[in-house]
């Protein structure tokens, strides 16, 4: 085995990138509330290594406010197409400030504007309500990009548990664990 978890998430993540019809990087991310009530939704991987796996959000959302009282975490990627699925757990934290500007203006207008006008999690009076801000996020600035929100930001997993599955037709399926050490990574098999 002596396999390097991260080195085995791009591969299958490259296999996934090229067979996947539909955001290949979509991941489910559990969290929960200090009592242990738990959530669940589906976010984007922004970016990956070692040093962890990267999402972005509105902190001020139901996700945001949950990793702010319990940052412990957990992400699954299941690959249909591929017959894979990548379950991650960890600890959050947030990305700095200079990464998560960096990414905001990489975004599109459009989305820019979504994210600054939403209030994402809370009530909707209605559809328009959003609609008039983003009208006037628009008119406030009618060019380029806009200033990330302070209330929007990335947040990084930092694994201490990487499980791969792999399935087979036969449900005598493959699934390889490693857990994070003092010495690096511990390697091991779980029955399917």
């Amino acid at each position: 085995m002596a396999m390097d978890p991260f080195h085995l998430f791009d591969d299958w993540f490259a296999e996934a990138r090229a067979a996947e019809p539909a955001d290949p990087n979509a991941m489910a991310l559990a969290t929960a509330t200090p009592g242990g009530a738990p959530s669940v939704r589906i976010v984007l991987l922004k970016d990956h290594g070692p040093d962890g796996f990267v999402f972005y959000t509105n902190q001020h959302s139901r996700k945001g406010e949950e990793l702010a009282a319990n940052t412990r975490a957990a992400l699954a990627f299941h690959w249909k197409s591929t017959y894979k699925q990548v379950r991650i757990e960890g600890r959050v934290e947030p990305v700095d400030a200079a990464t998560a500007d960096a990414y905001f203006q990489s975004r599109g207008r459009d989305k820019q504007l979504a994210a600054a006008a939403s209030d994402q999690s809370r009530p909707l009076p209605s559809r328009q309500v959003f609609l008039d801000r983003i009208a006037a996020l628009e008119a406030r600035y009618p060019e380029g990009d806009l200033p990330r929100p302070a209330h929007w930001g990335g947040y990084r997993l930092v694994p201490e548990r990487i499980e791969f599955w792999e399935g087979t037709p036969e449900r005598m399926h493959h699934r390889i664990l490693f857990t994070r050490s003092a010495e690096g990574w511990d390697e091991g098999l779980l029955y399917p």
